[in-house]
C-alpha cells in the first residue's frame, strides 16, 4: 500500500499507540498527536528508591500484548510476578486468603457452607439467562447467593472497574460468564469445557523492570517523529471524498493537517467535544459513558514499621467493611526493583463509583484516610518513606446496563462519517491487553477504509 496515505491518530494512550504501530508497519504514513504526555493513565514515578505507578501495576500477558512487546524490543525488560502469589479479602477486620481453586473454595473462612454448597452445586443445575441486560450483581446473586456477592464477586469487580456491581452489566463486563450460562446453562460446566484435557495454569501477573511507563517509551521511539506531545487538538472538519482537516495548535504554532482517515484513541468524553460540531447523535452516545473517580496512593515504608508480612499480591475490601479503600497492592512483594532495601512499597486504591465524593478531598485528606484505614490492617506503625497520590477524576469507563447497546450505537453512528475511527478503553475492556487488541482492530478498519 502506498505510503502517501495519511492517518492522524488523535491521542497516545496505550489503544492509539498499539493502532499507530500496527498501521506504519503495512507502510501508512502515521501521525499521532497527544495534547499532554504519553500514555494516557499510565505513568511511572521513582522517588528516594521507590517506583510508584500511578494506574495500571501489573498486567495479564495476551496474544496482541506480547506481540507489542516484541515489535518494541522490550522482552527483556519483562517481569513476572510468582503465580501461587495468594491474594486476599478483608473480612470482619481481618484478610483472608481468598479461593483460587475448588479445594481452597471448600476451605475458605469467607464463606459459610451454605454458600460452599451453592457454589459446588452449581455445576449440576442448569439456568437460563434472562433476555435483558442483567447487572452483575443480579448475575450473581441469582446464580450464587448474597454472600458471594458480597465477600468476593462485589469486592473483585469493584477492583477491576471501580464500579457499582448493581450497575455494570455482566455482559460487557464479563462476556465469557455470559456465554457460558448460555451454551452450557452452568458457569462451572462452560468454565471446565473451556480448559480442555491440558496442563492448568494460572494467568500469570507481567511487569516491567523500570515501570509501565517504560513500555510507553519504547513505543514512543518505535514510532519516531510520527509521535508529536503538546499538541492540543482545536477541531476537525470533513473534506467530503478528499478525507478531513485536523485543525491543532502545537507548542509553536497553529495548523491544519489534511489526513485520508483520523482515528480518535481519547477517552470517550473528549471524542464528544471532537465530533460534537459535525456529529450530534455520536458525540451524545459518547458522552453517555460515564466515568468513575479513582485515587491512586502510593507509600513506601519502612519494613520494620509494617506489622504484616505482606506475603501476597494484595488485598480487596468488600463495602459492608466501611472502608473508602477500594483495595491495596504490595508492589515490592511481587516484583523487584519497587522499593530499596529494607523498605516496602504498597499502592492503594480509593474511591470508584460508589464513592464519588472522595473528588472533595485533597491529596492530603485522601493520604490521611489510606493512612488509617490500610494502617490498622497491616499494622503500620510508622509515617511513610515516601508517597504520591494521583487524583483521577474520571478514571475508569463504567460498562453499566446497555453499555453493549451504546458500543453498537457508536458504531452505527460512525458509519455516518466515512473515514473517521475510535478506539479506547471504553469500547471492550479497560486491561492494557484488551485496549492493544481493540488498537489492532481499528488499525485492520483503517486499512480496509483505505483499500476502498
Amino acid at each position: 500500500m502506498s505510503t502517501s496515505r495519511q492517518v492522524i491518530v488523535v491521542g497516545a494512550g496505550i489503544s492509539g499507540l498499539a493502532c499507530a504501530l500496527r498501521l506504519t508497519e503495512t507502510g501508512i504514513d502515521v501521525r499521532v498527536l497527544e495534547a499532554g504526555q504519553p500514555g494516557g493513565m499510565i505513568s511511572t514515578i521513582e522517588r528516594d528508591g521507590f517506583l510508584f505507578e500511578s494506574g495500571p501495576q501489573s498486567f495479564q500477558m495476551t496474544p496482541d500484548l506480547h506481540e507489542m512487546i516484541r515489535a518494541a524490543n522490550f522482552e527483556s525488560e519483562l517481569i513476572e510476578a510468582d503465580p501461587r502469589t495468594p491474594r486476599y479479602v478483608l473480612l470482619d477486620g481481618k484478610l483472608r486468603p481468598a479461593p483460587m481453586s475448588p479445594p481452597t473454595l471448600l476451605s475458605t473462612s469467607l464463606l459459610s457452607m451454605g454458600s460452599k454448597v451453592r457454589v459446588l452445586g452449581e455445576a449440576f443445575r442448569h439456568s437460563k439467562p434472562p433476555a435483558h441486560d442483567e447487572s452483575f450483581a443480579d448475575f450473581v446473586r441469582r446464580k450464587f447467593g448474597t454472600e458471594i456477592l458480597e465477600h468476593l464477586a462485589g469486592p473483585f469487580a469493584s477492583g477491576v472497574f471501580a464500579g457499582d456491581p448493581d450497575q455494570l452489566s455482566l455482559r460487557s463486563t464479563f462476556p465469557t460468564m455470559a456465554v457460558w450460562e448460555e451454551e452450557y446453562g452452568s458457569i462451572i460446566r462452560g468454565a471446565m469445557k473451556s480448559r480442555g484435557s491440558g496442563p492448568r495454569t494460572r494467568p500469570t501477573l507481567a511487569a516491567f523492570k523500570r515501570g509501565m511507563a517504560s513500555f510507553v517509551g519504547a513505543l514512543v521511539r518505535k514510532l519516531g517523529s510520527a509521535a508529536t506531545n503538546g499538541t492540543r487538538i482545536d477541531s476537525l472538519e470533513s473534506a467530503g471524498s478528499a478525507g478531513w482537516s485536523v485543525h491543532c495548535t502545537g507548542i509553536r504554532t497553529a495548523e491544519m493537517l489534511p489526513a485520508d482517515a483520523i482515528v480518535i484513541a481519547t477517552p470517550a468524553y473528549e471524542a464528544a467535544r471532537l465530533v460534537s460540531k459535525f456529529a450530534k447523535p455520536l458525540a451524545i452516545t459518547l458522552s453517555g459513558i460515564p466515568y468513575a473517580p479513582v485515587a491512586v496512593v502510593a507509600q513506601g515504608f519502612r519494613r520494620e514499621h509494617v506489622g504484616h508480612a505482606l506475603n501476597g499480591f494484595g488485598f480487596l475490601v468488600p463495602r459492608k467493611e466501611g472502608l473508602r479503600t477500594l483495595g491495596n497492592v504490595w508492589n515490592s512483594s511481587l516484583f523487584p526493583g519497587r522499593a530499596p532495601a529494607g523498605m516496602v512499597a504498597i499502592t492503594s486504591f480509593i474511591g470508584g463509583a460508589m464513592d464519588p465524593r472522595i473528588l472533595e478531598l485533597n491529596e492530603e485528606q485522601i493520604a490521611n484516610q489510606v493512612r488509617i484505614e490500610i494502617g490498622k490492617v497491616l499494622q503500620i506503625s510508622g509515617p511513610p518513606a515516601a508517597q504520591h497520590v494521583w487524583i483521577h477524576a474520571r478514571a475508569l469507563p463504567q460498562y453499566n446496563l446497555g453499555h453493549a447497546e451504546r458500543v453498537q450505537a457508536i458504531q452505527d453512528q460512525l458509519e455516518n462519517c466515512r473515514g473517521l475511527f475510535v478506539t479506547g478503553n471504553y469500547l471492550e475492556g479497560p486491561s492494557i491487553g484488551s485496549c492493544i487488541s481493540q488498537g489492532f482492530r481499528t488499525a485492520k478498519s483503517v486499512l480496509e477504509h483505505l483499500s476502498r
